[in-house]
């Protein structure tokens, strides 16, 4: 993933933007002479990084070629025609980023690009919290300055991850006397620090993705902190529109690249550790690519009824697919993340319940059996319980809905009342 960098804020005016055929015709030649699939993957990414390759899109200065992002998708496609490997972009790192490129302090950029993209740092984002999900203004976790050092007391829910990651992207209420979205303040926080606890929660499709996390007395030193104190809900917002943004491209994650070599073993083995929290995502979104392969498997590929739900699931995952071409093309244009993500998350979800749907007038009965007892050994039951989630991760399909409503088509906000007074005289379920 890349951010809204394009040539023309890391170019001259002397300079020209180099045209795609040029550009893949350069990145092959450099490929020819540099990939090694014998390399180790730390020695790869480094090399790759360093040539500016391997974030093209990103600016020069912080290892990337300053290229638009149309080029920087030309770049990754010679890479996969190549079979290289790319940098480390799966989990929640690039939602980092995308925020540290776009609000992070010179020092955040040297101290977290690097080891981002080679892969040595994982990341996770503590934003949900028991009494502030899709109300994520109204959280309550604090962050109280000590003269020295931002003292974190709190509770954080639903983090994936957390319980390998490095580093974590924490937003915290710095200031309980003002309206509760400008009270909230963004940070970057060691999660291997003492006063941090992680506990694994287990879901109900089997998985145990999500973490709930407690901070006592957990320090984050003032240079850690992003933008400004009490501009917290700005910089989330960065971070989340991003995250709709690449909400598709979860599906895909962890299926590595093909080949042999030291390169292959080593980044098959992350994907392992560091994907294992995600291998159920691709359940979560419905698996629409199973549809027309089962119909046919189960003799039900000529009812009436089955075929009408499969032909209205391809219908609106390529409505779908359209949607994110356009929120494609704004990024390219380098235009900030808009209601546009909104839409295809929205989507998603729909297309979601509509594949459980169309599996389940596929499967019958079969569909509720688990492990081998069940149809595709319990994969179809996996999908049924997964499904739900894709309407909450990321913001609700209510929270969609308002900001499609209110920031796409202009309409009025809903009334509230819990917006204009201080946080700390705000009801809630939870005290402060």
């Amino acid at each position: 993933m890349t951010t809204n960098n394009t040539a023309d804020s890391n170019t001259t005016s002397n300079e020209q933007t180099p045209d795609e055929q040029s550009v893949r015709s350069e990145v092959r030649t450099w490929l020819e002479q540099n990939w090694d699939p014998n390399l180790t993957l730390l020695e790869w990414r480094k090399k790759l990084i360093d040539s500016g390759w391997g974030v093209p899109a990103w600016p020069k200065e912080w290892h990337g070629r300053g290229l638009t992002i149309g080029l920087g998708d030309a770049v990754d496609d010679e890479l996969r025609k190549m079979g290289a490997v790319s940098v480390a972009k799966t989990g929640v790192r690039m939602l980092a980023a995308a925020t540290i490129l776009e609000h992070g302090t010179d020092m955040h950029k040297a101290k977290f690009l690097y080891p981002l993209l080679t892969g040595e740092d994982t990341w996770c984002q503590l934003f949900s919290e028991p009494g502030s999900g899709s109300d994520l203004a109204g959280l309550t976790t604090r962050a109280d300055f000590d003269g020295e050092n931002w003292i974190f007391n709190g509770q954080k829910v639903w983090t994936t991850s957390a319980h390998h990651a490095k580093w974590g992207m924490v937003l915290a209420r710095s200031n309980w006397d003002l309206p509760k979205h400008q009270g909230m303040t963004y940070f970057l926080i060691d999660m291997e620090q003492p006063g941090v606890e992680v506990r694994p929660l287990r879901q109900m499709n089997g998985h145990a993705s999500f973490n709930e996390i407690f901070f006592t007395d957990a320090k984050i030193a003032p240079e850690f902190m992003v933008s400004k104190e009490g501009n917290g809900w700005k910089v989330a917002m960065t971070t989340l529109a991003h995250e709709r943004r690449l909400a598709d491209g979860i599906r895909s994650w962890g299926r590595g690249d093909k080949g042999s070599g030291r390169v292959y073993d080593e980044q098959k083995a992350e994907i392992a550790t560091v994907m294992e929290p995600y291998k159920w995502y691709p359940q979560r979104a419905g698996r629409v690519d199973l549809l027309i392969e089962r119909a046919k498997a189960t003799g039900k590929y000529d009812d009436p009824t089955v075929r009408q739900a499969i032909a209205k699931v391809l219908i609106m995952a390529k409505a779908a697919e359209w949607t994110g071409r356009r929120v494609k093309a704004a990024h390219a244009l380098g235009r900030q993340p808009g209601p546009e993500g909104s839409l295809g998350k929205l989507a998603g979800s729909q297309v979601a319940r509509l594949a459980a749907q169309a599996h389940t007038l596929i499967a019958g009965a079969d569909a509720m059996l688990t492990s081998e007892d069940g149809a595709m050994d319990g994969l179809i039951s996996e999908i049924l319980i997964s499904v739900p989630a894709e309407s909450i991760a990321g913001g609700t399909d209510e929270i969609q809905r308002n900001i499609i409503s209110e920031r796409g088509l202009g309409m009025p906000k809903e009334p509230r009342t819990d917006v204009d007074r201080p946080f700390r005289d705000v009801p809630r379920n939870t005290v402060g």
